[in-house]
């Protein structure tokens, strides 16, 4: 079968699970999400370099039907996209997905932010697992200035790379004071994200302070070490075993925590590598997946309450 968005002749992905994917072909994945390779490169090199390789890379991209745990419909939760202002950021206009648990509130609040490609179904369902354990949840569409998420990866991590960065960050940030100030909002507010999303998870909490009460970033870039004094945030720090990128940056990090006498925990998730959370891909671990998320929730409960 030709894939239409690459000319590449794929082969049909089966049900492939972590133990099943050459390490090689995660390595090309990772560079791939990372937008240092675009996909067709992904699959002609995951093509080569072991038998079978293409069918595990095939079987690595995205199936968000999986990612669905929590309905839209679900009674516990009503959720909708909200448009709120941003100033300083991509267009002075930002768009999220608010989900409140049932009942009038006020509720601990928790801003979830995205990977390196928008608002993709995967997030939009964590967002529905934050409200669903009882937060007032927001997961802001960074590429809301561009037109929003637009139904695919590749384009939607094309669309962020062309999106002023600091901008972005001032949208987040945006994001976060609006969630905090909501009406439904007990003005306890926490954060959470992924990849990208985890790293600006870090920056939040040096840019807010004691505006943030409690931080879970998910295997992203540390917060710049000269900015850790900055953090009042309860921080519990996710990481993957393999993920040598981010781990590297986690001893100075870490160093600089506990200089500043911040409140940290941090777990390394055995057998699991980058993006262990998702679970639309057979990078996913399901039964560490499911320890991460519990402690994340409880987390929340213990200083947003």
């Amino acid at each position: 079968m030709l894939d239409d968005r690459t000319g590449i002749a794929s082969e049909a992905a089966p049900e492939l699970t972590q133990a099943d994917i050459d390490r090689r072909v995660f390595e090309l994945y990772d560079e791939y999400c990372h937008g240092r390779i675009d996909r067709r490169t992904f699959l002609a090199r995951a093509a080569v370099v072991t038998v079978g390789g293409l069918a595990m890379a095939n079987a690595l991209l995205p199936q968000y039907a999986k990612a669905q745990t929590i309905s839209f419909t679900d009674p516990r939760i009503k959720a909708t996209y909200v448009a709120y202002d941003s100033p300083g950021g991509n267009s002075g206009k930002m768009r999220g997905y608010l989900v409140q648990p049932a009942g009038t509130g006020p509720f601990p609040s928790v801003i979830v932010v995205h990977e390196n490609r928008g608002l993709n179904p995967y997030i939009e369902d964590v967002a529905r697992r934050a409200a669903a354990a009882g937060f007032l949840a927001l997961a802001p569409d960074g590429l809301a200035p561009l037109g929003g998420y637009p139904g695919n990866d590749d384009d939607g991590r094309a669309l962020q790379a062309k999106l002023d960065q600091a901008k972005l960050r001032a949208d987040m940030l945006n994001s976060a004071r609006w969630l905090k100030a909501h009406a439904l909002s007990n003005r306890k507010l926490g954060a959470t994200g992924f990849c990208w999303g985890g790293g600006t998870t870090n920056w939040l909490a040096t840019e807010m302070g004691a505006d943030l009460q409690a931080g879970v970033p998910y295997y992203g870039a540390a917060a710049e070490t000269a900015r850790v004094p900055a953090i009042k945030a309860a921080m519990l720090i996710v990481f993957a075993e393999t993920d040598e990128r981010i781990n590297a940056m986690w001893p100075a990090y870490e160093a600089a925590l506990k200089a500043a006498g911040t409140r940290y925990e941090a777990h390394f998730y055995p057998g699991t590598q980058h993006g262990f959370h998702n679970n639309s891909t057979p990078r996913y671990v399901e039964a560490q997946a499911k320890v991460a998320w519990e402690r994340t929730v409880a987390h929340f409960k213990q200083h947003l309450a």
